[in-house]
């Protein structure tokens, strides 16, 4: 292999056989070499292949020759200049994926105008895995890997061309093409061995990272500046540990630094990332993620004024953004916070590449190498600014982050409780199985500890445990090693937690209120995170929930609206007429994801748009399907919060709020069916909805938009009594008794109020008060009675002969039959200074609720209404002697939506919009 250096150590890769061998070693003398070129291939040598496969030796080599001092001599050692002269750029294998990418490259670091520039390159985009995979195809002796090595050889000839010419493309082809040679040797070593050693796989692996940097150096150069090619495994020097990384030698590695800048000073520098040396001079990687590290490195070496590391992304979002589309670009994060949403996923950097510039503070910026005008992120030592990336002033969170696929390991027993070295055998167990714990909880009673482990392992953990603690298993003193799968973790990250009060507490309300349930949590006395581990399915979902609830503060609600009809298409209007203004002043933003009647229904993935949402259901609409609809509603993971807005009177429809509520869908309505139906149904339903954080709201049921039940909840839960509610409670039959004064008759009237809308399409429906019945068995059970519809008394006024074998408009015409006997009944009550008024009473001292047609005096409240207007009196024991009334509109689509409204933003206010 060639190494790009004046003066070059002596690289030694031990043999692929673990058995050790004879080892034959060919010297290759290196001669001056202009900035493109390095030494020459270095030849291979095998101990007589007659041997057999194992007792293949490999050795390469380098040598420094008089030559080679001669020519430093005569130049002088140039000094390394250190500090903020230099910047630090890495370009990721996207960034240098193909030649127009090279070229872009070259062009920011060319305008870069720092005074110096040192730019680590990784291989180009899939190249380490081509290398890999040569080498997976050489070990199982899978010839293919002359065909896939003839592959990444036309790759990087045909970048060449496209971005060399003369001497330069001369150069780089022939070694490019000498590298080749050689490879295919190696690979073909490697399969008559079988297998081939981690240093060895490292060594061949590096030459994309090589040629990478050579082609940039040689496009630099074009420009007309002056650049030198660092191969890094003459300079950074690391030792490999037992845990698959490795730890900078930061002494030895400045000392060879130094060495080979006096021998190739520059004002830019391209270095390979990725790759380096032990101290044994045996080429090995800094593994993956190394090139963001071998950055790091060297800007610590140079004590660089900055580290850009150049990707695809704009920099680093609150939460992934694609789980939570409304993640933003942070702005600036501190070493700590990075360091955290690193080590829980976030895509940021390799936890270790933030070590090596912290200790001189120097700042990393993320950039968007195809987004240039995007200013990135900034890593650095906060600075005590406030308001940073348009968070709220007061969020102390600066983002989320999860880890998926792992499994709880929960282990319990009273025996463990003061028993010193539990958690030490725990542990140690867990070690000999070469499990990664990624969380670790204890209550303080020491009765249990569980912990994370990624879930591929937790078999292997279990087992072991099991083993280690048969003993006290069987004694008793341990309970149970249990094991919990299919679990995530979701981080909450912010330096600022850590003086801020009450960020626990936010956390898991928001948690709660999505109705997402928490299987562990760990805090570390840093308070720089929150971790909690919950199932799987719920993770993207609780992202979403916190996410909205810390960082946006926006309170984000799919709705699924269910009836289409005047009251939901009037809804449907309302909200489009106030979503803009909701979510501009109240940071509320409402999304309809679905409507559906019931033969066809629409459905959107962002949202509908409701100023054309007639136009989608005709063009768009599909067959409707209720489970498919709620599927889709709740099921979308790109908003935390749903609801169900249930604007029928389907008695089939109210049959599934029970189910709704208990998968965390919210639920609205004015359908009475529900709360009025069977009481066993009734009282299940209100049982789950108080023990929920899911809300169940319906104030539309009694009063239309008027507040009856939300004024009668907050009597209740203020500790009041209620004596009485007795009230005008539908305004089709308000609207008929106001008018019927005079001359009129009672049929006109009635044709007037079913003309104006203000009945159902049959009268009858409001004539024979089982509305009004259904309003007073509401408010009767929200008071605590528990009656059934049956129990309630109601005087239907419809004529007996009229109620069910004719048809609608057959009524209509038989009605004026009846119009002496109301007559009658007006005229008697006029004489008696009263009026005529159909109302519901819940007599809750007696236990009992009554619906009739009453006679009132002209000056009683109930006498002065006009038009459609309802009016309810509650006499409590605060409001004894003069009723709490409550009046207005109680009918018409507009008022009845309204309601419908109310009620939704109530749950906003209750998710956590501004109230």
């Amino acid at each position: 292999m060639a190494f790009a250096s004046s003066i070059s150590p002596s690289y030694s890769l031990p043999n692929l056989s673990s058995k050790p061998k004879k080892i034959l070693t060919t010297h290759n003398k290196i001669h001056p070499l202009s900035l493109l070129q390095r030494p020459s291939i270095f030849r291979i040598g095998c101990s007589s292949p007659l041997q057999g496969r194992d007792s293949l030796n490999f050795n390469l080599s380098a040598s420094v020759t008089t030559a080679d001092f001669l020519l430093d001599e005569s130049v002088g050692e140039a000094q390394l200049p250190k500090g903020d002269t230099w910047s630090i750029h890495k370009f990721g294998g996207t960034c240098v994926g193909t030649s127009e990418r090279i070229q872009n490259v070259a062009n920011i670091v060319v305008k870069d105008e720092s005074e110096r520039k040192l730019v680590v390159v990784s291989a180009m985009s899939k190249v380490t895995d081509m290398m890999y995979d040569l080498i997976n195809k050489a070990q199982a002796r899978d010839d293919s890997y002359v065909v896939a090595l003839d592959a990444v050889l036309e790759k990087h000839k045909s970048t060449a061309i496209d971005l060399l010419e003369g001497d330069d493309l001369t150069i780089f082809l022939a070694r490019l093409s000498q590298d080749i040679s050689n490879l295919k040797a190696m690979l073909r070593a490697i399969s008559i061995a079988g297998h081939a050693t981690e240093s060895f796989s490292d060594f061949v692996v590096g030459h994309g990272e090589l040629w990478s940097a050579e082609l940039l150096s040689a496009v630099i150069r074009k420009s007309g500046l002056a650049c030198a090619c660092m191969d890094t495994r003459e300079v950074l020097v690391v030792n490999p540990t037992s845990s698959n990384q490795v730890d900078p030698d930061y002494l030895e590695s400045g000392i060879r630094l130094e060495k080979w800048y006096s021998n190739n000073s520059s004002d830019i520098i391209v270095a390979t990332g990725f790759i380096a040396t032990t101290p044994q001079n045996i080429p090995t990687t800094l593994k993956r993620d190394g090139s963001d590290f071998s950055a790091a490195i060297m800007g610590a070496l140079f004590r660089a004024r900055q580290v850009t590391i150049w990707t695809d992304v704009d920099g680093v979002y609150s939460a992934d953004p694609r789980k939570v589309s409304e993640a933003v670009i942070l702005k600036k994060l501190s070493y700590q916070e990075a360091w955290e949403m690193s080590y829980f996923g976030a895509n940021v950097l390799h936890p270790r590449t933030i070590i090596p510039v912290m200790k001189y503070d120097i700042p990393i910026v993320i950039r968007n190498i195809f987004n240039l005008s995007a200013p990135g992120t900034k890593i650095c030592r906060p600075d005590g600014s406030e308001n940073e990336d348009g968070q709220r002033l007061d969020s102390p969170v600066k983002g989320f982050a999860t880890i998926d696929n792992l499994a709880l390991v929960n282990v319990e027993g009273t025996g463990m409780a003061g028993v010193p070295g539990t958690a030490s055998a725990i542990f140690a167990a867990v070690k000999d199985v070469g499990a990664n714990v990624i969380m670790i909880s204890q209550a303080s009673s020491e009765h249990s500890v569980c912990f994370a482990v990624p879930e591929k392992e937790v078999k292997a953990v279990a087992a072991a445990l099991e083993v280690r603690f048969r003993q006290a298993l069987d004694a008793g003193r341990l309970s149970q090693i249990a094991v919990i799968p299919n679990c995530s973790i979701l981080a909450a990250v912010g330096q600022k937690m850590a003086s801020t009060p009450g960020v626990s507490a936010t956390l898991f309300n928001a948690l709660a209120k999505a109705n997402i349930n928490i299987r562990a949590i760990a805090q570390g006395c840093s308070e720089y995170n929150v971790t909690v581990v919950l199932k799987r399915e719920d993770c993207i979902k609780a992202l979403r929930a916190v996410h909205s609830r810390f960082y946006l503060s926006r309170t984000t609600i799919a709705m699924g609206i269910i009836g289409p009809g005047l009251i939901g298409r009037t809804l449907l209007d309302q909200l489009s007429e106030q979503a803009a203004a909701l979510k501009e002043k109240f940071n509320i933003d409402l999304r309809v994801m679905g409507i559906t009647g019931s033969s066809t229904m629409v459905l959107s993935h962002m949202g509908i748009d409701l100023s054309i949402w007639r136009d989608l259901q005709k063009e768009q609409g599909e067959k409707a399907d209720m489970q498919k609809f709620v599927q889709h509603v709740h099921g979308n993971h790109f908003i935390p919060n749903t609801v169900i807005v249930d604007c029928t009177a389907d008695s089939f429809v109210a049959s599934h709020y029970y189910d709704w509520l208990r998968r965390g869908i919210h639920v609205i309505t004015p359908n009475k069916k529900a709360n009025s139906g069977p009481l066993e149904q009734y009282l299940k339903l209100r049982t789950l909805q108080r023990q929920s954080y899911t809300h169940y709201f319906y104030e539309a049921t009694v009063g239309a938009g008027l507040p009856i039940i939300s004024t009668l909840q907050g009597l209740l839960e203020t500790g009041d009594k209620i004596m009485r509610i007795e009230g005008i409670f539908s305004g089709t039959l308000s609207y008929i008794f106001n008018n019927f004064v005079g001359e009129r008759t009672f049929s006109d009237v009635v044709k007037e109020a079913k003309d104006a809308g203000y009945t159902e399409p049959d009268p009858r429906d409001d004539l024979s008060g089982s509305d009004v019945a259904r309003k007073v068995i509401i408010l009767a059970r929200e008071c605590g009675l528990k009656l059934e519809l049956s129990d309630i008394p109601v005087k239907s006024l419809v004529p007996d002969q009229l109620k069910d074998s004719i048809s609608a408009d057959e009524f209509m015409q038989q009605l004026p039959q009846y119009d002496q006997d109301w007559s009658n009944q007006r005229q008697e009550a006029e004489a008696a200074g009263e009026v005529l008024r159909y109302v519901g009473v819940v007599d809750v001292v007696n236990g009992k609720g009554t619906v009739e047609l009453r006679r009132y005096k002209k000056d009683h409240p109930f006498a002065q209404l006009c038009g459609s207007d309802n009016i309810i009196a509650f006499s409590t024991q605060r409001y004894e002697k003069q009723p709490l009334i409550v009046r207005g509109p109680g009918a018409g689509a507009e008022v009845t939506a309204g309601g419908i409204f109310s009620d939704v933003l109530r749950l906003a206010s209750y998710l956590g919009a501004p109230s």
